[in-house]
């Protein structure tokens, strides 16, 4: 017996002598140890209580105060295991020391704080707490951190106890009143803010105490709070404003108040205040009505009104105007009763009252801000439109044919045109009537005027109405639309200015994307007939002015070809004209990738839509391979024609447009294309060329011509671009041909594009026994050519597409590949093709494993790559001969130039160091790729780039006298980013960075001048005042 009290007791003695050191010995980390003997079941808190018995007895205030500290630390780590009765208890005893010394109340609050996060509170207790705070709790004489305390314990029970709360009625809300009249910490405000907010929004009775709760909050409007520096709350000034304007604008019944407050605040000096007003007045009018505004929209019109035609800044200017439209929104919500007045009618007079005749000043001083106001006004509503439109219209269309002006009818054009677009947003919205049509002759007739005058400005203004009164679908009659077609056709061939005849294009796909079978039989057989004559003409040896006017017919052609039903038209054309270039005597290559170009505008405009898609490949890419295929083959009696279409930049023209022409393909249609063009290549199966009378065979993979060997590709950019679920046929075959092309022959172009076709089809290749056996023949491929012999340079091509095709996809072979490729670069003979391999291995390749074609790209692969490969880069630069270290340079620099800032900055300081060495090496490529990657670091890292200040400025200077102009421009705009460090740092190099940019001030390149003007500027006024 006495071995069980004895037992029983030590763990009580244990516990006093816990109290006993936090309360006397001020050991404030021992409340920790008493919470997990509560938690672990060693002691429960009702022993906690009585081992505080007599500290909580004490008549000294502070020993009271640290004994209720303990038991509050402790209730806060364990109020989830109290039981109901405790609760009441120690509610009970918290709310009678609330009557307590005032040193005792922070850790009473405390303790509070924790039981009302109690999910057993009885009911009642949060009322009866909330009331004991309220009577007995000053809470503004409190620390900071005490208020937050009472603010949470009212947050904790509004969350859990909202019912209960509600049944205090208003006394509640003037309780809170006062706890948080006077509060000024912002970290305080925001969660009272959130408080006011939910008082309001969850219907809190506010009783007759609203306008001392709005005057208890609008008193901080505008919020004027600077954070203080190296802040560790984060607190910021929007966040302030934000949750205030959350309250202000939560409720109708504040109107009464805060409106007249907004227009003295708008009516102010302050820009932040002019600002903050007029954006709270926004927000206001999402929940106001028309009885709130009624009183307020003479004074607020003349305010705004006021800040948009007096202001100097464009942002009161937005607001103002953005403030103005959410007014008219406002009362075009509202419902009208029979016998009410029509606010928005009156207020909408006004404004037309007091901006009409300034549209009609003959200086038309004040014409835009009118314009401006009048625009804002009218798209609130479909009501509000027509009742400003049909005013403002009429007026505009008269001060057109009053002004003779270009410059003033661009004015009143370009105005009018936000008018049209207004009707065009508002116009179909429950009218039988079309919009607009009342106005349809005289707008049409301005149209014509603008569209007809010599003005390049004026005209543009025009095509952009055209286009605007063509998208109203019923305005414009079949005859309108053909004389629109007619000033586009027009337009597009206008020789002196490349501006109107680009608007005029893009407008012409607009409308023809509208009204097909009006281009279709009035433009498109026009623009057939110029090319066809400017075929005739051309080769007939006229002037270069017909080779200019058939390279816009053919962007016409491709501009107008929006349509499904519009391609079936154009298409035949453009091919129809590939096919009269290639059989020229006089053909150019610049002709046919004119025509590709053309091509290319028209499969992307196709790809939205299947069916075009399908009709656009099947009917394009035959008669490109069948061209190609016709080129390759020698012919008597045209002997430069085969070497036409087979040259690289006009094949690389017809690889856009295949690629193009089957990214969008369907699986089912693709798998038809493939079974196809595939036997083309591999078996000289011509069956899908239309133009299949060939003197000799087509088998570019066996002993042909190096003509038909570059024809590869064209296949790259046909199967390169498929879905990855589309099976190819007889793959083995085709990647073993692939393969021996690639390592095994002379022409270059051709090598590289095998290898390019290899890569990409084993990119998208699913993981497995056969990816695997591609890969080793690979790899057998490029050892066996990388010794020394005559194809060196086409076994290390293989290597680099093939590292490419494995680094996007994550493959585990990559880092093996990567290895071999950094080992080249001490190679003399291959070094600095393969510095230059890493650009290829960063960049997106246009022809082949890009997203668009579906390769298998993985995200952030970049950062994983640099990841991987930076360390033996860096070891490999140290480890060099003298002689190879520039590769080393060049492939670093590549690699950093593609990198996100965010992950090159924490490398910064292992990196600088070979950055710096760089920008000395005497390739100009890496200079410009350094000097690209090390700008944005001196603006993002100046503490890392202030160490090195000398050394910077004396290489960057040197460069800015470099013979590659590109390099030039960019060491004076690295020299101008210097000036965004430490200005201390910077001032003892001012006058040698000044005195050396007098040089680039008299360079012979314009850009270079210009980019040294902005440097030595800047320089200039380093550590002048308010620089």
């Amino acid at each position: 017996m006495a071995a069980a009290a004895e037992e029983a007791l030590a763990p009580a003695g244990a516990l006093g002598g816990l109290v006993q050191d936090y309360v006397v010995g001020q050991q404030d980390g021992l409340a920790a140890e008493v919470a997990a003997d509560v938690k672990s079941g060693r002691c429960t808190v009702l022993q906690v209580v009585e081992a505080l018995g007599s500290c909580l007895e004490n008549p000294e205030p502070r020993t009271r105060g640290r004994g209720i500290q303990l038991l509050s630390q402790v209730l806060l780590q364990c109020h989830p295991l109290l039981l109901e009765k405790e609760v009441v208890h120690l509610t009970l005893f918290y709310e009678n020391q609330l009557k307590d010394h005032h040193l005792v109340i922070p850790s009473v609050l405390q303790g509070l704080r924790a039981l009302s996060l109690c999910d057993v509170l009885p009911p009642g207790l949060a009322v009866s707490v909330l009331k004991a705070i309220f009577q007995e709790v000053h809470v503004q004489s409190l620390t900071q951190m005490d208020r937050h305390t009472v603010y949470s314990i009212i947050t904790n029970f509004m969350r859990t106890r909202e019912e209960e709360l509600k049944g205090l009625g208003a006394d509640f809300t003037f309780g809170f009143i006062q706890v948080m009249d006077g509060e000024k910490d912002p970290r305080n405000l925001l969660v009272a803010f959130r408080i006011v907010y939910d008082l309001i929004s969850k219907d809190y009775s506010l009783g007759p105490f609203v306008e001392e709760l709005f005057e208890v909050t609008s008193c901080y409007f505008p919020v004027d709070f600077t954070p203080p520096p190296n802040d560790p709350h984060g607190i910021q000034r929007e966040d302030l404003i934000l949750s205030l304007r959350a309250v202000l604008a939560s409720t109708p019944r504040f109107a009464e108040f805060l409106l007249p407050l907004l227009i003295e605040k708008v009516d102010s000096e302050m820009l932040s205040a002019k600002l903050d007003s007029l954006q709270t007045l926004n927000a206001c009018c999402a929940v106001y009505g028309q009885k709130e505004l009624k009183d307020f929209l003479p004074s607020l019109w003349a305010s705004i009104r006021r800040e948009v035609f007096q202001t100097s800044s464009e942002r009161v200017e937005a607001e103002g105007l953005a403030a103005l439209h959410s007014l008219s929104v406002c009362l075009s919500r509202s419902v009208l009763e029979a016998d009410a007045e029509d606010l928005l009618d009156s207020f909408l007079g006004s404004i037309l009252e007091d901006c009409r005749h300034h549209l009609c000043e003959p200086d038309m001083k004040l014409v835009w801000p009118s314009a401006k106001l009048l625009q804002a006004a009218a798209g609130a509503s479909a009501r509000a439109c027509d009742r400003i439109t049909s005013t403002v219209i009429p007026l505009l269309l008269e001060q057109f044919n009053r002004h003779s002006q270009s410059s003033q009818r661009r004015t009143i054009l370009e105005m009018l045109l936000g008018f049209l677009k207004l009707q065009q947003k508002w116009g179909n919205e429950d009218k039988d009537e079309i919009p607009l049509s009342g106005f349809k002759a005289p707008l049409c007739s301005l149209v014509s005027l603008a569209l007809a005058d010599p003005s390049t400005q004026l005209q543009l203004v025009g095509i952009r109405a055209l286009t605007i009164l063509g998208a109203q679908r019923g305005l414009l009659s079949a005859e309108d639309l053909e004389l629109a077609a007619d000033y586009l056709y027009r337009l597009s061939f206008l020789k002196e200015d490349s501006q109107s005849c680009l608007a005029a294009m893009e407008a012409s796909g607009t409308l023809a994307t509208l009204y097909p079978t009006v281009f279709i039989s009035h433009l498109v057989p026009r623009l057939a007939q110029e090319l066809h004559t400017g075929d005739t003409e051309l080769a007939s040896g006229e002037g270069p002015s017909y080779q200019a006017r058939r390279l816009r017919c053919l962007q016409a052609l491709s501009a107008v070809s929006t349509h499904p039903s519009i391609v079936r038209e154009t298409l035949p054309v453009l091919l129809q004209h590939l096919r009269r270039v290639h059989r020229g005597n006089n053909a150019e290559a610049k002709e046919v990738i004119a025509v590709c170009r053309s091509l290319h505008l028209v499969a992307g405009q196709c790809q939205q839509e299947p069916e075009s898609c399908w009709y656009f490949h099947q009917t394009a890419v035959p008669c490109l391979l069948g061209l190609a295929v016709q080129a390759s083959m020698p012919e008597k009696g045209l002997p430069s024609l085969g070497k036409l279409l087979l040259e690289e930049e006009v094949l690389a023209a017809m690889v856009s447009v295949i690629s193009t022409a089957s990214t969008h393909l369907s699986p089912e249609l693709a798998a038809q294309s493939v079974a196809l063009i595939v036997p083309l290549f591999l078996d000289g199966n011509i069956s899908l060329l239309s133009e299949n009378s060939f003197p000799n065979k087509f088998l570019p993979f066996q002993n042909s011509s190096s003509e038909q060997k570059r024809l590869v590709a064209l296949l790259m950019a046909f199967v390169c671009s498929l879905p990855r679920n589309v099976e190819i046929p007889q793959l083995d075959r085709l990647m073993q041909e692939l393969l021996t092309l690639s390592c095994h022959h002379d022409g270059l172009f051709s090598c590289t594009a095998a290898a390019k076709c290899f890569a990409g089809l084993l990119n998208k290749h699913p993981a497995g026994q056969q990816l695997d056996e591609f890969l080793q023949k690979a790899m057998e491929k490029v050892e066996a050519g990388l010794n020394p012999g005559p194809y060196r340079t086409q076994a290390f091509t293989l290597l680099l597409w093939v590292t490419k095709a494995l680094v996007l996809r994550y493959h585990p072979l990559s880092s093996c590949l990567t290895e071999r490729l950094m080992g080249l670069l001490s190679d003399a003979e291959l070094g600095p093709a393969a510095a230059d391999g890493f650009s290829l291995l960063m960049a997106d390749c246009p022809d082949v494993l890009h997203r668009a074609g579906h390769a298998e790209i993985r995200i952030m692969f970049r950062q994983r790559f640099f990841t991987d490969s930076m360390p033996a880069l860096v070891h490999g630069f140290h480890a060099a001969h003298q002689n190879v270290k520039p590769n080393y340079l060049k492939g670093l620099s590549h690699v950093l130039n593609s990198l996100p800032k965010s992950v090159l900055l924490p490398e910064l300081p292992t990196l600088l160091s070979l950055l710096l060495e760089a920008l000395s090496c005497t390739d100009c490529v890496v200079q410009l790729s350094t000097l690209s990657c090390l700008q944005p670091l001196l603006l993002d890292a100046p503490q890392v780039m202030s160490l090195h200040i000398d050394t910077l400025i004396t290489k960057f200077l040197n460069l800015s006298c470099s013979p590659s102009m590109a390099v030039r421009i960019a060491a004076l705009q690295c020299i101008y980013a210097l000036t965004r460090l430490p200005t201390p740092v910077l001032l003892p190099y001012k006058m040698q960075v000044i005195r050396a940019l007098a040089k680039p001030l008299d360079d012979k390149k314009r850009l270079v001048r210009r980019e040294a003007v902005t440097a030595r500027g800047a320089w200039f006024l380093l550590g002048s005042p308010g620089s």
